[in-house]
């Protein structure tokens, strides 16, 4: 049995296309049911439905065979511990600073606010730029806004929502996509199925 860590929501749905080419398909809607382990029409796959930090952890640790996660969970994570062999080029956007519309940051210190501390902590460094990095796990937009930090690091899609906040994007810090994560022990044990499956997904991708 392989065992697959996906999360609800976009990356799943953007998924789905390397999956059911892969004759993957779950026979329960993850979005409707309450199921955390869901079969699928392959009688030796399975997939766990959790939080999308969560994912590097379960496959790390063996819960999961293999996983699909954004790079910005996986650098956040510390993910030297898996493979990752396939950037499969979904649930694509940008990790960026954000601040108040044409208010320049102030010299010497800043305070940075995001849910990405050691990606952050990493960026600024790298800048020679003194930063207090404060953890949020929601609603970013809300820090300069109230002046609890004066930039924020977070991903960033449309941005609609940091315009209407009166925020812009400033710094683009990379480019996130979705890869697949194998755990190094599964790759050893279970290296058949997950080579086959691997070939599928690489296949999916090759056709777009």
């Amino acid at each position: 049995m392989l065992t697959i860590a996906v999360s609800k929501g976009r990356i799943y749905e953007e998924a789905l296309p390397f999956l059911e080419e892969a004759g993957i398909t779950p026979t329960d809607d993850p979005e409707k049911s309450r199921k955390l382990i869901l079969s699928t029409t392959r009688d030796d796959v399975q997939l766990v439905i959790i939080r999308a930090t969560d994912v590097p952890t379960f496959v790390e640790y063996g819960a999961a065979d293999m996983g699909i996660a954004g790079k910005d969970i996986l650098l956040e994570h510390g993910a030297e511990s898996l493979y990752e062999p396939l950037d499969l080029g979904i649930a694509k956007c940008r990790l960026m600073t954000a601040a108040h519309k044409d208010a320049p940051l102030p010299k010497g210190r800043i305070r940075v606010a995001t849910k990405y501390v050691k990606i952050a902590q990493r960026y600024f460094a790298n800048l020679g730029i003194q930063a207090e990095i404060i953890k949020l796990y929601g609603s970013m937009e809300l820090a300069p806004l109230v002046g609890l930090a004066d930039c924020i690091v977070d991903l960033v899609d449309t941005g609609n929502t940091l315009r209407a906040n009166n925020l812009e994007p400033r710094e683009l810090i990379m480019n996130i996509s979705s890869r697949l994560v194998v755990n190094k022990a599964a790759m050893k044990m279970k290296n058949q199925a997950i080579a086959a499956l691997l070939e599928q997904f690489e296949l999916t991708l090759a056709k777009r």
